[in-house]
């Protein structure tokens, strides 16, 4: 089963899907965030066969929850209504941290969403994340 993963922003949502082992993240691409993106999200996701979807959970360096936070926590509800099983997975710097891999591009919020989703799926396989 495969694994929609995102990286949620107020302008634009970088989407990530794992392979069907639920192993790998691969970027996929990225949507502007309008009024329509639940309906697009739900769209990729059921094109990809994903009844789960990892949404990059937005906190600041003490821990506590940033401004966007509370506009994906309430995007992932409007998921959760739509029958899919919805996940938050820290993701500190993982826009940084694509940016380090690849470089400023057009990709790089797609890119942040497979670095959220791999640090997921590296927990579900009980594998070791730094």
């Amino acid at each position: 089963m495969r694994t929609i993963g995102i990286d949620f922003g107020t302008k634009r949502v970088g989407l990530a899907v794992s392979d069907e082992g639920g192993t790998f993240a691969f970027a996929r691409k990225i949507i502007p965030n309008t009024k329509n993106l639940v309906s697009l999200v739900i769209v990729e996701a059921k094109g990809a066969g994903s009844t789960t979807i990892v949404i990059g959970e937005s906190r600041n360096f003490k821990g506590e929850p940033n401004t966007i936070f509370p506009l994906a926590a309430a995007f992932g509800k409007e998921l959760e209504k739509s029958g899919f099983t919805v996940r938050f997975e820290p993701e500190y710097l993982s826009s940084r941290q694509a940016e380090s891999i690849q470089g400023k591009t057009d990709k790089l919020d797609a890119s942040a969403a497979a670095i959220i989703l791999q640090s997921y799926l590296d927990k579900q396989h009980g594998r070791k994340t730094d």
